[in-house]
């Protein structure tokens, strides 16, 4: 019995040492961290507010044509427009009769500015859509004469 009794305690301890040696293999550390990052915003590009409805033979105190038009959005995107507004910036051409009144923006009415549209423009050139403005040649009970063949620039805003 004493053989078996060493023996025994030989086998003992070497799964006892394995144990402890698989134990130690299996063993492990945690540890906590921290880090940080970033992201950022790109930028738009202005649109451009097109008029697409062509008017031609205005004359005093006629009715009012009507303006729309569309957009050029460059953006890789849709942009949100709130409304589209419009001033007469300046009349070129027409006669040149010195003895007459200049025809100046105050010849002209334009009525209907600004419209609202609350909508996304889509990224392209002539999206979208806009409308509800009108521009006549007022009848201003003088000589309009110099007004005759002018063009009245309108310069149109969005936001």
């Amino acid at each position: 019995m004493r053989m078996n009794r060493k023996r025994v305690a030989a086998v003992a301890t070497g799964l006892a040492l394995v144990i402890a040696t698989g134990a130690i293999a299996f063993a492990y550390w945690t540890n906590g961290g921290s880090g940080s990052g970033s992201a950022s915003t790109g930028t738009t590009t202005a649109i451009t507010v097109n008029q697409t409805s062509a008017v031609t033979g205005l004359y005093p105190g006629g009715p009012a044509a009507p303006l729309s038009g569309d957009f050029d959005n460059p953006n890789d995107g849709p942009i949100f427009v709130h409304r589209v507004s419009a001033v007469l910036s300046s009349v070129t051409g027409g006669a040149q009769d010195s003895s007459l009144p200049a025809c100046t923006t105050a010849d002209f009415a334009l009525t209907g500015s600004p419209v609202t549209l609350d909508t996304d423009v889509p990224s392209g050139n002539g999206v979208g859509s806009w409308s509800g403005m009108t521009v006549r040649l007022l009848n201003t009970a003088a000589n309009q004469d110099n007004c005759k063949n002018a063009t009245v620039h309108i310069t149109y805003t969005s936001n």
